[in-house]
């Protein structure tokens, strides 16, 4: 199983972010853990000084703004 983290402090921008990845997640019926990581310094375990940012499997993929559904397919490998 797959597992996906969004960290960021709970902006907009963040819980946008978890909606884009989620919504890829059911469209696509990925057998995926979906996380959101608020605490600052879990968040700068992963070395970003921007948020939002998308971890898979411990690997920043995306990070500094929302992205696309493409994006995060492109990020998972589908």
């Amino acid at each position: 199983m797959t597992e996906v983290l969004v960290l960021g402090p709970g902006c907009s921008k963040c819980k946008e972010t978890y909606r884009v990845v989620e919504r890829v997640i059911a469209e696509n019926h990925l057998d995926v853990k979906l996380s959101k990581i608020e605490d600052i310094a879990e968040m700068m375990s992963y070395n970003i000084m921007t948020t939002p940012a998308v971890v898979v499997d411990g690997t920043v993929k995306i990070k500094g703004h929302v992205p696309t559904a493409d994006e995060v397919k492109k990020a998972l490998g589908i």
